[in-house]
């Protein structure tokens, strides 16, 4: 077996729905991907299969049993060694001229810059409750007006949300600022998912657990994000397709055979989204007791 390495023979079957050209100019592209766990390993994997050339990678965690369900590196093998660095060799593997950064502690305000230095496109992998890591990454992306996409695997479906220089950012759909963390999980939950279409089939909701950083997942949501995820970076990299951009999401739900794409203008203040907030909190505190 020839084991020599060739880039257009490797993502040869992407030609045809990508040319030539458009495949040069992928292999060019830089893209940042902060968390490598549920969502980010599988991000990774999709977009190296796709032919991006460079990438900025972050996590701070080792892989555990705990994420066998759903992680793209999760495996005996890699049971506790640094998530950071087994997703950068399984990437290597795939494309062996990957320029690939890694940053293991993390992303923060002190490596922030270095982390989206020529990035052109920022993809999030953060852990759900990672609520600080995830306001300085989206913050530093519409300040350097890089595109930043968000999938998150609910239930057996995506909701998508995608923030475009000079359109709506995280922050005005959000409304982060000056709320508990509480409230903010709540909002991220909530403008993550306006029509909440998972939760008609949660098989056992003491598993969602807010105050506690704790809930369920599947491993095909995980697949599905990475395709949509995927499916995004080529639109945006290399300008072609239509975007949906906030305060629209597209939200696809595989079990419940529907494909919604919302409107909320005002984000979190719509009046929609504070309807749906009130139920949340209720149905919150109901539990608490």
């Amino acid at each position: 077996m020839n084991r020599t390495f060739n880039y257009d023979l490797a993502f040869s079957r992407n030609i045809g729905w990508v040319t030539e050209t458009e495949q040069t100019l992928l292999r060019d592209k830089k893209i940042a991907i902060a968390g490598l766990g549920g969502v980010g390993g599988s991000h990774l994997i999709t977009l190296t299969r796709l032919g991006i050339g460079k990438f900025h990678i972050s996590d701070l965690d080792i892989f555990e049993l705990a994420n066998f369900n759903r992680q793209a590196g999760a495996s005996i093998s890699h049971l506790e060694k640094p998530k950071v660095e087994v997703m950068k060799q399984l990437a290597l593997d795939i494309n062996p001229e990957l320029e690939i950064s890694t940053f293991p502690a993390g992303v923060h305000d002190e490596n922030i810059d270095a982390f989206l230095d020529g990035v052109d496109l920022y993809v999030d992998g953060l852990d759900f409750f990672a609520l600080t890591a995830r306001r300085i990454v989206f913050a530093a992306c519409a300040e350097r007006n890089i595109p930043a996409i968000t999938a998150a695997p609910l239930g057996m479906g995506v909701s998508f949300l995608c923030f475009m220089p000079g359109k709506m950012t995280f922050e005005e759909y959000f409304q982060w600022e000056g709320q508990t963390e509480t409230e903010q999980l709540l909002r991220f939950l909530v403008g993550l998912s306006p029509t909440a279409l998972q939760m008609t089939y949660l098989a056992d909701d003491s598993r969602l657990d807010i105050a506690n950083h704790k809930g369920p997942s599947t491993p095909m949501a995980c697949d599905l994000c990475a395709g949509m995820v995927g499916t995004y970076a080529l639109k945006i990299l290399l300008n072609r397709g239509e975007i949906v951009a906030a305060p629209k999401a597209v939200h696809f739900d595989a079990y419940k055979n529907k494909c919604v794409i919302t409107w909320r203008p005002g984000g979190n203040s719509n009046p929609l989204q504070q309807l749906g907030l009130l139920m949340l909190r209720r149905k919150i505190q109901a539990k608490l007791g």
